[in-house]
């Protein structure tokens, strides 16, 4: 048993730092190529890669739909179409801001689920969590806006960009909250098979847009001068990211999996500092705070789900006595 906490631990572990790694290495490969191709040779080999796993661990009968072809799309658009294509384009026009405000974005993504679930689901969560989803908001404004909010806002070549990134990670939020209607089915088939359709979206949307002149098809050139960057994308945010995260969190459960999610800022702050980025003391202090907040509710949840237990067993207790 412990073993496999380890082994959870560390797949989710590997999965956020990877996460965090993935906007430095894009923000050095959109030199030369723009994010949109970037993406589809990225999500395109990992696709190729997925299959090959699926049908040589399930067989040819796990790539049925059973009858729901068309929640797979939709939540298979949501993270390899609007996640992937969003945020990098968005991370792509902010230029070098982008890759902390698109690292601080994704730290964003356990408090936006639940702003979700209060909004559609009508959950309202309680005071303390409330107060944590204001102060990761906070820290991700101090971020974003470097503590000039008038300047910000006066700024619209800076709002869209920022719009794009918050609206990719919320399609990846969807998706996230898709799996649970899939759970009789393995990770590796959810993965593979939400992957393929929202990857072939993702291809006839940037073909459309090669077709109109929007983009370029990128040269030879550009594929080998990406090529190390596009390795480390399929390897590590792309493939090991997708499963080892899904197959962490079926371990540790999804209370315990959310910690590792504060280390997809500080990884991508520790990173750019290496690169040499200009780290202000806002992108500092603003990580600072979505990490508490993180925390702060995630041991709030353990609290009380030990408090639970502890409640069922007394019970549980005294009806025997």
């Amino acid at each position: 048993m412990r073993n496999n906490v380890l082994w959870g631990a560390f797949l989710c572990f590997i999965a956020a730092v990877s996460w965090g790694a993935m906007f430095p290495v894009a923000h050095a490969a959109f030199k030369h190529i723009d994010p949109f191709y970037f993406t589809i040779i990225r999500y395109g080999v990992v696709t190729i890669i997925l299959v090959v796993m699926l049908f040589w661990k399930e067989g040819k009968q796990a790539f049925r739909f059973d009858g729901k072809g068309l929640q797979l799309w939709f939540f298979g658009t949501m993270a390899f179409t609007v996640y992937n294509l969003f945020i990098f384009w968005g991370e792509d026009l902010l230029g070098e801001s982008g890759v902390i405000v698109a690292s601080i974005m994704e730290s964003l993504m356990p408090m936006i689920s639940i702003v979700i679930l209060w909004m559609i689901f009508n959950k309202r969560p309680q005071s303390f969590t409330l107060i944590c989803v204001i102060v990761s908001l906070v820290g991700a404004l101090l971020v974003i806006t470097k503590g000039d909010i008038k300047a910000f806002l006066g700024a619209t070549e800076d709002i869209i960009p920022t719009i794009f990134i918050f609206i990719a990670v919320i399609g990846w939020v969807i998706y996230t909250m898709g799996g649970s209607r899939f759970s009789s089915w393995s990770v590796l088939r959810y993965s593979t098979l939400s992957c393929l359709l929202g990857t072939i979206t993702a291809v006839v949307i940037v073909g459309g847009a090669t077709l109109f002149g929007y983009i370029s098809f990128p040269t030879e050139e550009v594929i080998i001068a990406t090529s190390p960057h596009l390795l480390f994308m399929i390897i590590f945010p792309g493939l090991i990211a997708l499963l080892g995260w899904n197959i962490g969190v079926s371990i540790l459960s999804p209370i315990n999996a959310l910690l590792f999610i504060n280390f997809v800022p500080v990884t991508t702050l520790l990173i750019s500092i290496y690169q040499g980025y200009d780290v202000t003391m806002y992108d500092i202090l603003g990580t600072i705070l979505i990490v508490i907040a993180l925390l702060a509710n995630n041991i709030l949840v353990r609290l009380q789900k030990k408090e639970y237990k502890e409640h069922i067993q007394t019970n549980l207790r005294e009806r025997v006595s």
